[in-house]
């Protein structure tokens, strides 16, 4: 039987002692080794199948180096894959774990799930939910470690990271005025969410910059689904006046808004140009011509969670922040000029 390889055998073949490799294999501390130092050691800790013991260094720290991401339906949509994707590969570049329960909106359910984290001793938890909003903090959290995921709370102790709501409305207001539209108008959600009041505050700023309003007939409420947005443009585009630029709350309200058009006889971007947020592909690249979109920064929202996480593990007193991620444009074939 093979002899398994330890940390005495690493330092001996690298030419280094213990406490060398030590710090140089831990997250935590290799900065205090010379960069090049660390990857000779990695080298030749890969090359002798070395695996430091996590058990054995959670004991010695007091850490268990696994974090929990508590969500509510988040697993269940089109979002799961970016967030999660974001939050694990921050915790695996740190030499964590994460481990991933979904509530499903079930509160009981949700409160066994964070005992379940806590009797395996996860350092910390990311609270996430499906989008944004303001939460109250299960009471169960309350005395670990804990970040808000795409969300807010008024519990001043935690720190939270949500999109830029007002920056995306500014930007697709930007959008379509550089593109020469001056009558332009919004289908919003109808929902009392912090996401429809951003973007609504943040699309009549960025007209407002170039000397424009968002008159009240050029506003329209729905469900914000592809039939809400359906039957709101149906309603923008059926006016006289009608507007020649339309930013909707999400892509799929931009893919009724694409039907709306299509049964008017509409052209896109000819005769109307749609710009949405999400950036859910199925629909942002399946609409044809293609949808130009704000894009919700899930991946980076669910790595700076993590991130931020492990920074206030490490230093308990860090100012507790509510950052607010950027929604970058994702410009495909749905704006052009108006004709007129």
């Amino acid at each position: 039987m093979a002899t398994k390889v330890n940390i005495r055998d690493v330092a001996k073949a690298a030419g280094v002692s213990v406490t060398t490799v030590s710090h140089a294999l831990s997250e935590a501390h290799s900065s205090r080794v010379n960069a090049g130092t660390v990857e000779h050691i990695k080298a030749v800790a890969g090359d002798l199948g070395y695996a430091p013991n996590r058990l054995a260094s959670g004991l010695r720290n007091q850490r268990s180096q696994i974090i929990g991401l508590v969500s509510d339906e988040i697993t269940t949509t089109p979002f799961a894959g970016a967030m999660i994707q974001g939050a694990q590969d921050a915790a695996s570049e740190h030499g964590h774990l994460l481990i991933v329960v979904n509530s499903g909106l079930d509160n009981e359910l949700e409160r066994q799930e964070i005992r379940a984290l806590q009797q395996h001793q996860v350092d910390g938890v990311i609270y996430a939910r499906m989008y944004n909003q303001q939460v109250s903090v299960p009471a169960e959290l309350q005395s670990m470690p804990t970040i808000v995921l795409d969300a807010t709370t008024d519990n001043p102790g935690l720190s939270s990271v949500v999109p830029d709501e007002f920056g995306a409305g500014e930007s697709a207001a930007e959008l379509l005025v550089r593109a020469g539209h001056r009558r332009i108008a919004m289908i919003n959600n109808e929902d009392d969410i912090p996401a429809a009041h951003g973007r609504l505050e943040g699309f009549r700023a960025g007209l407002a910059r170039h000397g424009l309003q968002l008159p009240a007939a050029s506003l329209v409420t729905s469900n914000p689904s592809t039939a809400g947005g359906r039957e709101a443009a149906l309603k923008l585009l059926a006016t006289a006046e009608r507007p020649t630029a339309v930013f909707c709350f999400n892509d799929q309200m931009a893919m009724g808004a694409y039907q709306a058009a299509d049964h008017l006889g509409l052209k896109i971007p000819a005769d109307i140009s749609i710009v949405g947020v999400d950036n859910l592909e199925l629909i942002a690249d399946g609409l044809w011509p293609g949808l130009s979109t704000m894009a919700l920064p899930h991946y980076e929202m669910g790595r700076w969670a993590v991130l931020k996480l492990l920074h206030e593990l490490e230093n308990p007193d860090a100012t507790r922040v509510h950052e607010k991620v950027a929604c970058p444009l994702v410009e495909r074939d749905s704006v052009a000029p108006p004709k007129d």
